[in-house]
């Protein structure tokens, strides 16, 4: 756990007053910066000590083999893989010889310090060297939302004790293919990430080095260069060399006590499969010279600039749990920077903070990150749209690969291909397509932008249509099935009529239907006619969705209710995660879910279901849900908040937000969860704040809070307006802060909000309820009830 007092609790920065090498791995993760284009990893300055070195380009990555102990058709033959790229954070500095590393000499002070609101990274060190110099080093830095293709460090050092001037060292670096930590899995993929890069070039000028390199066997071309501004007190010595993977500026100078060196570096980098040598060094060139002509000022400005946008449009704020307002706030920043400049590339599931996953995006993104962005920023949804429709080529081929028509989208991926080498939990999981559809009627709905909603909108929809089109198929009776599919809960293989993949499916082939009539003349360059729309509605009305009378629940899946139930009074607290103790077949044949499924149904296809069998779903699927995933939490925080076990929802919602922050997986270190953080904000936005669009009719909340929260508020983008909502125990007020009139709906009231006119209404008491049970040692920490704490913003 990093959850312990050299960690602060502030509402906007995480603060850390120690360095903890103990914890040093999640505080890499925990620490980066990114900005969806460019991510670089939370090392020390100095790249030492360090767990894992990163610096990461969305896109970047190295094929490699994919094992199998048997070949079958359709598995995919290689996968992809993140790769670190040329390292641009590097600061060496040696105090009259001897180097600057925190593991010797005495760590008189260490403080680091991410700033929300400024987006800028700051570390305050005093060090001992262990000749008996003692200095001060401060550090400053930021990955730009403004100049996307910049990183920028301002760096001082400055002698604090001796009487005699001291020798100061510094080496700013950029460093092709680090030396990382020895990999222990299959050693196919150590040879694919040890030195992915083959120099093409190298070259100096100034304070400026430039190199670029090539994957070996991607193919992809990686440029990057560094830039300097130097200020000291008296004549520096500089010296700047560059090899093939190695670029370096060495300046030295004598400092008396009291004196400082200031080195400000720009870093830029530029990457693609398809553009020269010299375009990709004249990218970088350009990119250095914009940052250069901005300054260090200037970045900070706007990076400012761009953070006071976002949280104007974004900021929630809660009273009652500090612990949660900060982590909230943190998991907000940190979903910005995996998608917010990401412009139609991918977002990893664990965004560009680290290598867990491969860097593969999953359908984690659709489901938990792009509803926070679609009503808080929504272009970066259309970008991130735009990037699933450029990857339907390979959709459609892995589509025919498996008999289908229309489009297959890969499990996990980074530019295409499916890279999933097990088929039942990857291949089998077919609901990605329909989550794709919904996040493209999600943004429609939010947005109504026409313009894409009769371009990629419909193309996706139409492909995703056809793809469950020829999947399923109607039954003796006429009834449209599913088979052999796995749904949410990978403890759930290969299940016939998952409710959750049949219900997505359904508004998915209802919403190309309704979109293929409204862009006639597109549809009809897409090849589709009246028949196929004809055949799309009798698929979605006769679509099987199980019902168990005898119980008054949905199965999970078809006949899932019949298995037996997991022996849970049998399972050690040490058995969890469930994958990594008993065999897949063991856990495919019993009562035991992963992550929330059906309950996720629950909350993405509310309409579906009464009030009644959302309370009974709920309380049915508690006691089988272990959560040995990150993405269940959250769900769960929701669908208990509206079927009214508040305190409950109130313990799920601590444990989505504090994911990372309090390294509740213990896996921290292979970099952050973006779904778990984003669903802290769908937590209190969907959880205790009620809101649930409803494609084209008016955006309806039914707010309450737990006990301990007195104060829940929220800024959202909705068609063109900006709202503010704050609930308070037992009144909701509603404000149009900018944009026209809008009607909304409060716990079912029609109301129109003007901008003139806030709105007050009651917030009905909850029905009391009787809290579910979990699984034995599965229960959310309990959410104390605290008071707020005096503490610098």
């Amino acid at each position: 756990m990093i959850t312990h007092e050299a960690f602060a609790v502030e509402p906007w920065r995480v603060r850390e007053t120690m360095l903890d090498l103990d914890v040093l791995a999640q505080t890499e993760s925990v620490f980066a910066l990114s900005n969806g284009h460019i991510g670089w990893r939370g090392n020390l300055d100095e790249g030492e000590p360090h767990s894992l070195p990163g610096s990461y380009l969305n896109g970047v990555f190295e094929k490699r083999p994919l094992p199998y102990a048997e070949a079958g058709f359709g598995y995919p033959e290689s996968g992809e893989t993140v790769i670190n790229v040329t390292d641009g954070k590097l600061i060496r500095l040696l105090v009259d010889d001897e180097p600057f590393d925190v593991r010797y000499g005495d760590l008189v002070s260490h403080e680091r310090v991410l700033d929300l609101r400024t987006g800028v990274l700051t570390r305050n060190v005093e060090w001992t060297a262990p000749t008996g110099r003692t200095v001060k080093v401060s550090s400053q830095r930021l990955v730009s939302f403004q100049q996307r293709a910049i990183a920028a460090i301002r760096y001082q050092v400055e002698p604090v004790d001796g009487g005699s001037p001291t020798r100061i060292v510094v080496q700013s670096e950029l460093v092709a293919n680090e030396q990382l930590p020895e990999f222990r899995g299959d050693p196919r993929v150590a040879a694919a990430l040890d030195t992915p890069l083959r120099s093409e070039q190298c070259g100096t000028l100034g304070t400026r080095v430039a190199l670029v390199h090539r994957t070996r066997a991607s193919g992809l071309r990686v440029a990057s260069g560094m830039d300097h501004e130097l200020d000291a007190p008296s004549d520096m010595a500089t010296m700047l060399e560059c090899t093939g993977d190695i670029g370096r500026l060495t300046v030295s100078v004598l400092l008396k006590p009291g004196e400082r060196l200031t080195v400000t570096k720009y870093v830029a980098y530029g990457w693609s499969q398809q553009r020269s040598l010299p375009g990709m060094r004249a990218q970088v060139d350009a990119a250095l010279a914009g940052a250069r002509q901005a300054g260090w000022d200037g970045l900070l400005t706007e990076q400012r600039e761009f953070l006071d946008w976002f949280w104007r449009h974004a900021d929630v704020e809660l009273d009652g749990d500090p612990q949660v307002q900060q982590a909230v706030r943190f998991g907000l920043f940190h979903v910005l920077q995996a998608g917010g400049r990401a412009e139609r590339r991918p977002m990893p599931a664990k965004g560009l903070t680290g290598t867990g996953y491969d860097g593969h995006t999953f359908w984690d993104s659709e489901i938990f990150a792009l509803p926070v962005l679609t009503y808080t920023m929504p272009e970066a949804v259309a970008h991130a749209l735009y990037w699933r429709q450029s990857i339907l080529p390979q959709a459609r081929e892995r589509a025919r690969e498996l008999g289908l028509r229309g489009a297959a989208f890969p499990w996990r991926t980074i530019s295409g291909p499916e890279c999933s080498a097990y088929w039942p939990a990857g291949t089998a999981a077919f609901h990605l397509n329909a989550d794709i559809a919904h996040a493209v009627m999600r943004y429609v709905d939010a947005t109504e932008d026409v313009d894409f909603h009769r371009g990629a909108g419909l193309e996706l929809l139409v492909e995703t249509a056809r793809l469950w089109y020829s999947l399923g198929h109607p039954d003796a009776a006429g009834r449209f099935r599913i088979d052999g599919v796995t749904g949410p809960d990978e403890y759930s293989a290969i299940a016939d009529n998952n409710v959750f993949t049949n219900l997505m499916a359904r508004h998915n082939l209802e919403d190309a239907a309704d979109s293929a009539l409204a862009f006639p003349e597109e549809a009809g360059a897409l090849g589709v006619d009246a028949e196929e729309i004809a055949g799309w509605r009798r698929a979605a009305k006769g679509m099987v969705i199980p019902y168990d009378e005898r119980l008054g629940v949905h199965p999970q899946a078809e006949g899932y209710t019949d298995h037996k139930t997991w022996d849970f009074a049998s399972t050690k607290p040490d058995d969890y995660p469930l994958m990594l103790r008993f065999p897949y077949f063991d856990l495919y044949r019993k009562q035991v879910v992963k992550q929330a499924d059906l309950v996720l149904a629950l909350f993405l296809c509310s309409d579906d279901f009464t009030d009644e069998q959302k309370l009974r779903d709920f309380d049915y699927y508690e006691r089988l849900t272990v959560r040995d995933s990150s993405l269940s939490a959250c769900v769960q925080a929701v669908i208990a908040a509206e079927v009214g076990h508040l305190d409950l929802a109130r313990d799920y919602l601590g444990e989505a937000a504090l994911m990372d922050l309090a390294n509740i997986q213990h896996n921290t270190r292979d970099g952050v969860h973006i779904a778990s953080l984003a669903g802290s904000w769908l937590a209190l936005v969907a959880g205790f704040g009620g809101m649930r669009p409803c494609h084209g009719q008016p955006l309806r909340f039914a707010p309450r809070l737990p006990e301990g929260i007195t104060r829940l508020a929220f800024r959202i983008q909705f068609r063109n307006r900006l709202l503010l909502v704050e609930v308070l125990p037992g009144e909701a007020s509603y404000t149009l802060v900018e944009g026209e009139p809008i009607e909304l709906r409060h716990h079912g009231t029609l109301f129109t909000l003007s901008p003139e006119d806030p709105v007050r209404l009651p917030v009905p008491d909850a029905p009391p309820r009787t809290r579910p049970a979990q699984p034995p040692g599965r229960e959310p920490l309990h959410r104390a009830v605290v008071e707020e704490p005096s503490s610098p913003g």
